[in-house]
């Protein structure tokens, strides 16, 4: 279980705030164009329920589609993950590019095929950074309803962590009651402090959005040669950044108090994970829940510095869609870590999907 003392988003069977939500609100409607829509509550519809959380980022544009399991978990029956680069050119535009709007678009109606087969009851589908940010980020989320029948709900900063954490939470140790949570994405980066209160419980005490990720970092320092220079420059623009969040929460103050605990979730994060165990190719089962020692994070790092360009799109676990990108989030893990020292970080690739997930399930299930 999830609690925030900042903010709560599920209440009494309705969606609060921007979302406004109502449960018994048909979740399947024509749309401009007559498209299905997908409103993301209840439908009406005989037989289990199936629920349906779709993440788009700044970055990627992610799925994931369960049914209720046991004891208020959820089994996991598809799932769809494609990198459309939404976010490219805002920083320097103010504005999604129209091929940046079209991969998106392409990406979005997999996953409306994806949710019409599996006869998705019901639905949350939020947008990010990129969407906060574009001057035309309303343009475009009327079209990709009109399009796609997919209605995108544009997620605050503090619901983003809100539900990274609540994704999370069952991967952090209980005996350790301080943790930091960190979710680098393409176009910010969050940060929540939480106290643990027991196994699978959490309260999140403070939160930070940083306007720092991947895409934004290499679109102004540059991806694919990244001199030793470059990257220092990033990785002290995002510690300057850290640092009143870092002043507030010390590592050793938490350590020695209650304990802590270091937990990242995101695509640097894993990809890491997965360079450091030399996988043939990306393997969820084996990098979710894994650990990596610091000095295991800073020999992974160094060997990925060390890369061409070339060299980095040929690994398997990173990839030409990653290539360009995964510099500028080594430069973010590696200011995070410098911040709060920990000889180990436990790796999640998990997090705002799941955080969709458990929110939905606990206002249909409960």
């Amino acid at each position: 279980m999830f609690t925030s003392s900042k903010q709560s988003c599920y209440h009494d069977g309705k969606w609060v705030g921007t979302a406004a939500r109502r449960v018994e609100e048909k979740s399947v409607r024509t749309a401009p164009g007559g498209h299905e829509s997908y409103s993301g509550a209840t439908a009406a519809a005989a037989g289990p329920p199936v629920f349906a959380a779709l993440d788009l980022g700044t970055n990627n544009c992610r799925l994931l589609i369960a049914e209720p399991a046991r004891h208020g978990t959820f089994r996991i029956v598809d799932a769809f993950s494609r990198i459309v680069r939404l976010g490219e050119g805002i920083a320097s535009q103010g504005r999604i590019a129209e091929a940046a709007i079209e991969r998106t678009l392409d990406a979005l109606q997999v996953c409306a095929g994806r949710m019409r087969r599996r006869r998705v009851t019901h639905i949350r589908a939020i947008a990010t950074e990129a969407c906060r940010r574009a001057s035309n980020g309303g343009e475009f989320l009327t079209r990709a309803l009109a399009e796609t029948g997919i209605a995108l709900e544009v997620i605050s900063p503090a619901e983003e962590a809100r539900l990274a954490v609540a994704g999370c939470t069952p991967l952090l140790d209980p005996d350790r009651r301080r943790a930091l949570v960190f979710d680098i994405g393409g176009g910010s980066t969050e940060l929540a402090w939480l106290s643990v209160t027991g196994p699978d419980r959490a309260t999140m005490l403070d939160w930070i959005s940083l306007p720092l990720g991947v895409v934004t970092l290499a679109e102004r320092f540059g991806g694919v040669e990244v001199d030793d220079r470059l990257y220092g420059v990033m990785v002290a623009e995002v510690r300057k950044a850290l640092a009143p969040f870092e002043a507030k929460y010390v590592a050793g103050d938490a350590a020695r108090d209650h304990g802590f605990q270091l937990l990242g979730t995101s695509g640097t994060v894993t990809t890491l994970a997965a360079v450091r165990m030399n996988l043939p190719r990306y393997d969820r089962a084996r990098v979710d829940g894994s650990w990596l020692t610091r000095v295991e994070i800073d020999k992974v790092i160094a060997d990925i510095r060390a890369m061409p360009f070339e060299g980095r799109a040929a690994n398997p676990c990173i990839g030409h869609d990653r290539a360009d990108l995964v510099l500028a989030g080594c430069a973010i893990l590696e200011a995070i870590l410098d911040a709060w020292p920990e000889k180990r970080l436990r790796i999640a690739d998990r997090g705002l999907r799941e955080g969709v997930l458990m929110g939905l399930m606990a206002g249909v299930m409960s």
